[in-house]
């Protein structure tokens, strides 16, 4: 397992100077080799859900350090089941915030590998695609000037997730449904999303 911690740590150097498709795919199946995979530990699952609804579906971004903590823990030990999905998720967000924090854009092909991944990863193991993998393919794909793909996966997650507020917003940007922006607009107008996106 120690094995583990130095691929991540690998991971971390290639991340920081090639956040591309290919090397995200690279790491994550050397990462993956070295994982417990168990399906019936919902441990990562879990914590993606509570990453959702405190960062999400929240009507503003309650993450606690408590909750910060817990991933950090999580993603340093090398016994966590299912850790390659984790590190899979933190590649993610990890690509966000350094572009976001130097005013540069996300690279979209690194953006749409890696929820492809993630995507496919999660449903393997778990046999569910948790909401918040529905709404970062969804930014992936729109970023990348895929509309037609990126509804389709809003439309398919507000499905799987009818009460999912970003879902709906996302869902009402790319099909206008007016029943969706007035329940929007009636239910969650205080939501941080439906503010940004000004839906009124």
């Amino acid at each position: 397992m120690k094995k583990l911690v130095l691929l991540f740590l690998f991971f971390l150097g290639i991340h920081a100077f090639s956040q591309t498709a290919a090397a995200a795919k690279e790491v994550f199946e050397k990462i993956k080799k070295e994982s417990q995979i168990d399906g019936n530990d919902k441990t990562i699952y879990n914590l993606l859900d509570e990453f959702y609804d405190k960062n999400l579906q929240a009507e503003n971004d309650e993450m606690t350090p408590e909750t910060i903590e817990r991933i950090q823990k999580l993603a340093s030990d090398s016994t966590t089941k299912n850790i390659h999905i984790l590190i899979l998720f933190l590649m993610y967000q990890q690509h966000i915030s350094q572009t976001a924090a130097v005013g540069k854009k996300p690279n979209p092909d690194f953006q749409i590998a890696t929820m492809k991944l993630l995507e496919d990863e999660t449903k393997s193991v778990y046999g569910k695609i948790p909401a918040i993998v529905y709404i970062y393919k969804y930014e992936a794909l729109d970023s990348g000037e895929k509309k037609d793909e990126a509804k389709a996966v809003a439309i398919q997650g507000l499905k799987e997730y009818p009460d999912s507020v970003p879902l709906k917003v996302y869902s009402y940007m790319t099909t206008k449904d007016e029943s969706i922006k007035n329940d929007l607009i009636k239910n969650h107008p205080n939501h941080w999303m439906v503010k940004q996106f000004e839906i009124k």
